[in-house]
This record gives C-alpha cells, sequence and structure tokens, in this order.
C-alpha cells in the first residue's frame, strides 16, 4: 500500500489516502506501520477518506494501532495532504473525532481551527483541560533540563487518569509572548517531539493567566502559534499554525 510520511513541528504521521477504503483497520498493521524498526515510524498513522458533505475526513490512530482522540498536528498535516491531493486549494473543511474543523494553508504555513473549550480546571497547583483531547498543564521551571518522560509517565499512570489516561503537558514561560511546551503523550507513552492539542491546552492556560490572546510557542520540533478569543470562562476562534511538510512517500507490504 501507497503512504506518504508527514511531520509536524517533529511530530510525525504515516498517512494514508483512503478515499477507496482498502486500508484494513486492523490495530497489528497499524502498530506495525508505525513501528521504528519494523515499519515507517511515526507517532500516530491518519487515513484520509471521503465525507459526504464536506471535502474530507480524517481518522486518526495512535502508534500503538488505536483508534485516537483529536490531534492537533495530525490536523494540520492532513490539511497540507489534502491540499497536495488537489482536494482544496487555499481553505478547507473536514470532520475529524471530535467535530467539524477549518484549515487554511499559505506559503507552507498550515492553520487549523481548533475545537472550543468551554472549561479549565484547576487540579491542586496545575489544571486539566480538553482541546480535542485531555490534557494536564504543570507549569515548571528550567524545562530543558526537566525528566519528562519520568514526570510525565507518572501523572499518565496515577489513580486518578490510569483508566481513560491523559497527555501532561510540561510549561515554562519565556515572555509573557512566548512558552515552551514538552509533551508525554498517552497512546504513544513517551515524550513527542510536539503535540498541537498540548501546546493549543498550554496556551490556552496561558492566556488565563496573562490575559493575552495570542503566544508564539517553543516546542523541540519547532515553533507554532496559538491565538484565540475568550468570552467569560471559555475560548472560541482558536487557531493553531505553524509549518506541515512532506518528507517522503513509499510502498509498505501490510
Amino acid at each position: 500500500m501507497e503512504f506518504y510520511k508527514y511531520q509536524g513541528t517533529g511530530n510525525d504521521f504515516v498517512m494514508i489516502d483512503n478515499r477507496n477504503l482498502q486500508f484494513p483497520k486492523d490495530k497489528s498493521i497499524i502498530e506495525k506501520c508505525c513501528d521504528r524498526r519494523f515499519g515507517v515510524g511515526g507517532d500516530g498513522l491518519i487515513l484520509l477518506e471521503n465525507h459526504e458533505t464536506l471535502d474530507f475526513k480524517m481518522v486518526y490512530y495512535n502508534s500503538d494501532g488505536r483508534e485516537s482522540s483529536m490531534c492537533g498536528n495530525g490536523g494540520r498535516c492532513i490539511i497540507a495532504f489534502a491540499n497536495f491531493l488537489e482536494i482544496f486549494a487555499n481553505k478547507t473543511k473536514f470532520e475529524a473525532i471530535d467535530g467539524l474543523h477549518e484549515g487554511e494553508i499559505k506559503n507552507g504555513i498550515v492553520r487549523l481551527k481548533m475545537s472550543d473549550v468551554s472549561e479549565i480546571k484547576n487540579v491542586e497547583n496545575d489544571f486539566e483541560l480538553n482541546t480535542g483531547s485531555p490534557h494536564y498543564i504543570q507549569q515548571v521551571l528550567n524545562l530543558a533540563n526537566f525528566e519528562v518522560y519520568k514526570e510525565g509517565n507518572a501523572i499518565r499512570n496515577s489513580e486518578l487518569y490510569e483508566k481513560e489516561g491523559i497527555n501532561v503537558n510540561f510549561v515554562e514561560k519565556i515572555s509573557e509572548n512566548e512558552i515552551f511546551v514538552r509533551t508525554y503523550e498517552r497512546g504513544v507513552e513517551d515524550e513527542t517531539f510536539s503535540c498541537g492539542t498540548g501546546v493549543t491546552a498550554a496556551a490556552l492556560v496561558h492566556f488565563n493567566k496573562e490575559n493575552t490572546s495570542s503566544v508564539k510557542v517553543k516546542t523541540l520540533g519547532g515553533n507554532l502559534k496559538i491565538s484565540a478569543e475568550k468570552h467569560e470562562d471559555s475560548f472560541k476562534n482558536i487557531w493553531l499554525e505553524g509549518p506541515a511538510v512532506q518528507v517522503f512517500k513509499g510502498k509498505i507490504k501490510l
């Protein structure tokens, strides 16, 4: 089967045009495709499928082979992929597991409109919110030397979250207009170079504290930008912006 490899700030995905519905949605096959030694390698696998009224449908699987909640960088990568396939020119609307999304692409920069967020919960001194996927936010100092895997794994597998799992983000404030985010992702069960829904969650917590509406986000895989409109305790018109690049294509024996 033909596949394409895309990455968005180091968050990488096996991308398949499944408009003919020929891909076998088997957990072991998806896991093999994402395996970095025995397959293509990726943080996840994404199927692009037809939709009755929108431009396309996004079906996302984590590298453990399980269909998962929304992936922000994956959403940006599938926008770039759909543009490459000439499904749309500049602006698009598509369906993901959390509902309708809008997207734009210009000069290699992809903007994805995220789902509205109605609540940020306080968890002792930390925060919890859902930006299409559930996220835990902890603010730290000296993030470059922080033990992300150890601390993220402990929170993700704690009694509070062990059943459903949660993505864990560690955030360092660089300035009012910039933050640094590192993420431990459930389903991958490791730190990834970037997490789109995670940086969005971190940005919304930052907006709540700093009373700003736009922030640059530094990740291990590159730079992103988040903007949003605050309405009392909720956020709307949330946009995730950054590069999404086709790395290579090939064929894999399933």
